[in-house]
């Protein structure tokens, strides 16, 4: 069985998808149709801005979105999943590719999103670490036992997990982490702490828009964020969204429950090769091809 997975933030790259704009008729259609819906010209900054501007949440967001919608649609019949799933922001983008949300109704909550995480980064200053070489339920302790919020987010793969807090409760957990044996426990260059109670203003302006966007049932199951399992049911998928701003994202989950449920091929589609890399690290066996164009 084939899997489609999507990438979320931290995979954009300046250029990315510029041959798709230049060699599809229909891509290039679909990125004028978002400059005009974001109400500023995000390809010029896609195409030819600064990895400065590119950073921006407002920005990213809906650049890797965009990159890794615009190419699945330009697949035609070659997006033959049967089932799909992606990291964070990439949810958005296996809701889109599977047909639960249309491509305009997407577009929109991506930049709803992104602008209600801004403005909930700004309101609290916090951010994330990764953590190498512990496993799981030691983070867990951990975290738990740091005064102030630290919680684990990113479950990436076995051995590797991303942790989300105010400023001073990561650098203690940091501390401990290190104390403790992780091999790393480095801080990101994020904006905020996402995935993290910190979250919970966004994702309650986030909800409303959620709640408000017509759903369908998607052609092939949806691995969701928050349990990492399937997901057919439009109203469960709704839910599901809207607790995954502030509830981990279980990656090293999703990748082996689609191995269990017989997934055989992985393709990523979008920016970068961040996903390829954490499903060869959960399974050597597995079968993965990262596409950032036709």
């Amino acid at each position: 069985m084939k899997a489609f997975v999507f990438p979320g933030q931290g995979a954009q790259f300046v250029g990315m998808g510029k041959d798709l704009y230049d060699s599809v008729p229909q891509a290039k259609e679909l990125f004028e149709q978002a400059n005009e819906i974001l109400g500023f010209r995000i390809t010029d900054i896609m195409f030819g801005g600064t990895d400065e501007q590119l950073k921006q949440t407002n920005v990213t967001q809906p650049a890797i979105f965009l990159h890794s919608i615009i190419l699945a649609k330009s697949l035609g019949g070659g997006f033959d999943a049967q089932m799909t799933a992606g990291h964070s922001l990439g949810e958005f983008s296996a809701l889109v590719a599977s047909g639960a949300l249309t491509f305009e109704d997407g577009l929109k909550l991506v930049a709803q999103r992104a602008a209600a995480m801004q403005k909930a980064c700004e309101a609290a200053p916090s951010t994330m670490a990764a953590v190498l070489g512990l496993e799981d339920e030691n983070v867990e302790q951990i975290c738990a036992g740091v005064d102030g919020v630290v919680v684990p987010a990113n479950y990436n793969c076995p051995g590797q997990l991303v942790i989300s807090g105010s400023n001073e409760g990561i650098d203690k957990a940091c501390e401990q982490l290190l104390a403790a044996g992780a091999k790393r426990a480095l801080k990101l260059n994020v904006g905020g702490a996402f995935h993290s109670p910190l979250m919970e203003p966004a994702r309650q302006e986030l909800a409303e828009a959620i709640n408000a966007a017509p759903f369908s049932t998607p052609v092939c199951p949806v691995y969701q964020n928050v349990d990492a399992k399937p997901y057919t049911d439009p109203e469960k998928i709704k839910e599901n969204l809207i607790l995954q701003l502030t509830a981990p994202v279980r990656w090293t989950q999703i990748v082996q429950n689609m191995i269990a449920d017989g997934a055989t091929e992985f393709v990523e589609l979008g920016p970068g090769a961040v996903l390829a890399g954490l499903i060869k690290k959960a399974d050597r066996s597995a079968t993965v091809t990262s596409m950032q164009s036709l």
